[in-house]
């Protein structure tokens, strides 16, 4: 739609008002309404939107130890820039016009702590090189019949699950509560996230949906909207929805598998499949794996980005641990997918459902171009067995603070991403450890209370 389109829409919609948001370090959105009249004045300019929006964590507590905003500086306002390209309609809002913004100074210039702006960055970089990423991700979660209220006054114990037993790809399953799932369906396709897929997997209550490849920043925009998405549209069914990335340890986790292909500026020719190679991969997508490999131990907090992501990755439960990559293997770090010359991609399996998307795609396509810029060869033979147990290439970090202390040092980190960013995404990974280093857990009461 044109700018006048949108002012006309927004103009004459019955509500009078217009749902904005951004992306926080975390992936959670922050929004407010703002009046038709106030959008129409702004709408090719710009916004205040109090820059706490990076000063805090998820739980709005500040931080401590960030030089980008903090009572050093007065949490002033910072400026975002509406992209009009993101115009939806939100479905369950009665059509309520919606868009995603990025944050700027006075200038224009990209905040470097703007996860969106980051992903624009590396975009940039990648279309320079002449190449058209397109990305898609997919997601696991649990589904539990509770609402905030009754979650908070269990503490988050003993919560009932949508559905009972270990049942994936069940057609018996998904006809109970069938109208929340057709919801899912019907509700994110009109809101401008297409699904190619949606089932139940296996543990209680749990789905997995794939959403429709896209360019990548496309991409980012329609994964950071399903995930809020899918719990405004749980909430109106009296469901709570939940991304972590281990909700139980006695059940698999909760992935968000990116998938990735690079192609041509035309979008015409997919660059990694070859068509003379006996695996039908080219050497550019090669050079992206072995980007990838090299990278994923300096970038894994962009990918594993909580305390929570590595109780996901352990042995033996669907999610990789070593610095692996092979051919349809799914117990690998990186799954190579070759074939034909439109499907053939790369799936980061490391990747939880507990990301920011904007994070989480910025590492996979910042890394994979990383090794085709330094002319990587993947010398590491494809794992052809049990992922779990090669480990003659390396391991995986096994916690978020040795990933963040990684990440904090890496020269690397810091040639993709830049000093500034670096510095203050694994500050806030420090701050998110320190905060569960101090917590008492259950796991301590029922170990220590009686017997120390």
């Amino acid at each position: 739609m044109t700018v006048q389109e949108i002012l006309a829409y927004v103009k004459q919609h019955p509500s009078g008002k217009v749902k904005v948001a951004v992306a926080d370090i975390d992936g959670v959105l922050r929004g407010k309404y703002i009046a038709a009249e106030k959008f129409a004045s702004i709408v090719e300019g710009r916004i205040g939107f109090c820059d706490v929006t990076f000063g805090w964590d998820m739980g709005d507590v500040a931080y401590d130890n960030v030089k980008f905003t903090g009572w050093h500086t007065g949490y002033p306002d910072a400026l975002v820039k509406l992209d009009l390209s993101t115009f939806r309609k939100i479905p369950w809002e009665n059509e309520v016009p919606f868009f995603l913004g990025d944050f700027v100074n006075e200038n224009e210039v990209p905040a470097y702590t703007c996860p969106r702006q980051l992903l624009r960055k590396v975009l940039a970089e990648t279309e320079q090189q002449g190449f058209l990423p397109y990305f898609s991700q997919e997601f696991e979660w649990f589904n539990f019949a509770e609402t905030p209220g009754s979650a908070h006054q269990k503490g988050f114990h003993q919560l009932t699950p949508l559905t009972p037993g270990m049942f994936g790809y069940s057609i018996l399953r998904s006809s109970l509560k069938n109208d929340y799932m057709t919801d899912l369906f019907d509700l994110l396709c009109k809101f401008g996230i297409p699904i190619e897929g949606l089932h139940t997997e296996t543990g209680p209550g749990v789905y997995e949906a794939a959403i429709k490849y896209a360019p990548v920043l496309q991409a980012a925009d329609q994964a950071v909207l399903f995930k809020t998405a899918v719990k405004e549209i749980a909430y109106q069914h009296g469901i709570m929805a939940t991304f972590m990335a281990k909700f139980s340890e006695n059940l698999p986790g909760c992935s968000g598998h990116i998938h990735q292909s690079l192609w041509d500026k035309d979008s015409k020719d997919n660059l990694f499949y070859e068509e003379t190679d006996p695996d039908k991969m080219s050497e550019l997508m090669k050079s992206y794996i072995a980007g990838q490999l090299y990278c994923l131990p300096h970038l894994l907090p962009m990918i594993a980005p909580t305390v929570n992501s590595y109780k996901r990755l352990v042995e033996g439960a669907w999610a990789p641990t070593t610095l692996t990559w092979g051919i349809d293997n799914r117990t690998v770090a990186l799954r190579a997918l070759p074939g034909n010359k439109k499907a053939t991609r790369l799936e980061t399996r490391v990747v939880g459902s507990d990301t920011n998307p904007y994070l989480a795609l910025s590492a996979c396509l910042a890394a994979g171009l990383y090794g085709i810029k330094h002319q990587l060869k993947l010398t590491q033979p494809a794992t052809q067995d049990n992922g779990y147990q090669e480990l003659s290439y390396g391991v995986l970090p096994h916690n978020l603070h040795e990933a963040t202390q990684l990440m904090k040092h890496s020269a690397v980190a810091k040639e993709l991403f830049g000093t500034d960013f670096v510095d203050h995404f694994t500050l806030t990974r420090e701050w998110e450890w320190k905060q569960y280093a101090k917590a008492v857990t259950d796991w301590e009461l029922k170990r220590y209370f009686e017997i120390i």
